[in-house]
């Protein structure tokens, strides 16, 4: 059964994975007890899986366009592949899964979305805290031996979709989509990490289509601090990251992320009148089962409002997961490296919804 990490007593998700206290007991008082087997008549019937999307089978599949050779040791830096999406109109996605072609070497992926015809930019719904920014002294982060054959050469628009361990997939709620534009290029981002053996990966995007433009268009946006250092040994190191909403906003779902000496994310949104409330709350954080946390009931937060991330940091001996609790850890790409990062799915009021014909609601 996949771990659910959130703390119930801040917050709703329609994505909740956890067990009653009453399933739990069932369970162990069912395996103290032998494990018997029940009666074979009741048995659900197995899930069905459209050659095994958990989506069902997309409308669109977009692949990386040739399988790429991972090595089977050193340092990998991140690769980017652009795959052109070929719309001809604007298109909304309402359900987005990322599948790796070998998990066994993907660490995690980001789809990024190239708008060939960006809108202007307009006022910023956020505003970040000054001094989140790597230290300019702080060390290089790993590089590979040999030079980037797939470095990021056009700068995203947007963000799709990702891939992480325990976290594939997302359906957004009926009403509201992510706009796909057209003639946009998708830049399938991979971290991947060396295995041992050569080996090969191609990582497909399947999108299910919503049937209209949606009353709400949803974004992603990310929040981060990279600006930090956890010393060798410590053991409760924090970080924060802080920005402030410009206008009313309404956050669908929060995701973090830390690396190998994560261990507790808390989330906390301070209104104008100086009121604090706690909208997420991780106590065990773990990177094997990273998690998109989706509130039940949308935060409908007003302009003003700031949200403040915290994740603390185990680099001590007694992190078994720990790469090196001897070292000092900067920010970085490299799973053996840290970050401070959070993706925020929002929508606004200022958001325009288009129809496929390129006119606004």
């Amino acid at each position: 059964m996949p771990p659910w990490h959130a703390d119930p007593s801040h917050g709703q998700f329609l994505n909740d994975r956890s067990l009653s206290a009453k399933d739990r007991d069932t369970i162990v008082k069912w395996a103290t007890g032998g494990a018997p087997e029940g009666d074979r008549t009741a048995l659900p019937k197995l899930p069905e899986y459209a050659d095994g999307w958990q989506i069902g089978q997309p409308d669109t599949i977009w692949s990386m366009l040739e399988d790429y050779p991972v090595p089977a040791n050193g340092t990998i830096e991140y690769k980017n592949f652009e795959v052109p999406t070929n719309l001809t109109e604007d298109k909304w996605a309402q359900a987005i899964e990322v599948r790796p072609g070998n998990r066994s070497v993907v660490h995690h992926v980001i789809v990024y979305i190239v708008d060939p015809k960006p809108a202007a930019r307009g006022p910023q719904p956020f505003a970040f805290a000054p001094g989140m920014r790597r230290p300019a002294e702080a060390p290089k982060t790993e590089r590979g031996a040999e030079p980037n054959d797939r470095p990021m050469k056009t700068q995203p628009t947007g963000w799709l979709s990702g891939f992480a361990p325990g976290q594939s997939v997302r359906v957004y709620q009926p009403g509201t989509a992510l706009r796909v534009p057209a003639g946009a290029t998708l830049i399938i981002q991979e971290h991947y990490t060396a295995s041992g053996k050569d080996t090969t990966d191609r990582t497909r995007v399947g999108i299910k289509w919503a049937k209209e433009a949606p009353k709400t268009a949803v974004d992603v946006a990310t929040l981060q601090n990279a600006n930090f250092i956890l010393p060798a040994g410590s053991s409760d190191t924090r970080v924060d990251a802080e920005m402030t909403l410009n206008q009313d906003t309404t956050i669908w779902s929060i995701l973090p992320h830390t690396h190998m000496r994560g261990k507790k994310w808390e989330v906390t949104a301070v209104y104008p009148d100086g009121r604090s409330e706690v909208i997420l709350n991780v106590p065990k954080y773990d990177f094997n089962w990273q998690t998109d946390y989706v509130f039940k009931q949308p935060l409908n937060l007003p302009k003003g409002t700031k949200i403040r991330t915290a994740a603390w940091y185990d680099n001590s001996t007694a992190n078994k997961a720990n790469p090196d609790p001897k070292k000092d850890v900067y920010w970085g790409d490299q799973t053996w490296e840290e970050m401070q990062f959070t993706a925020l799915t929002f929508s606004t009021d200022n958001t325009p919804v288009k129809s496929a014909s390129g006119q606004k609601q």
